[in-house]
């Protein structure tokens, strides 16, 4: 997987802010989560987008409407009930596994 440096630095970078892992690339009928955590009493949906350089656009233009309602379906199917605290997030990751910067983002 070409961004599996990306899925890592990003999970690492929550686990730094006190999120706690529950799966990584979690399948659903309605599509993957990369990173299903917890923050506190709160689910976390993170999708982690990584883009080399802008040359193809950047990684929140990656993140359409389509791909949020996925995420949010996912994230719902995962909790199997629609009563609890759940957060949509996403960290952008710019450049390379040798030099990159991470962006993140609290989606819904």
């Amino acid at each position: 997987m070409k961004g599996a440096w990306a899925e890592a630095q990003a999970c690492r970078y929550l686990l730094e802010r006190g999120y706690v892992l529950l799966e990584r690339n979690r399948r659903t009928p309605f599509g993957e989560i990369d990173l299903w955590m917890q923050d506190g009493p709160t689910y976390v949906a993170v999708e982690v987008k990584q883009r080399r350089n802008e040359r193809f656009g950047s990684p929140l233009e990656a993140l359409t409407p389509t791909k949020y309602q996925r995420i949010y379906r996912s994230a719902l199917y995962l909790l199997g009930r629609d009563d609890l605290p759940l957060r949509l997030e996403a960290v952008l990751v710019y450049g390379t596994p040798q030099r990159f910067r991470l962006e993140h983002l609290v989606l819904a």
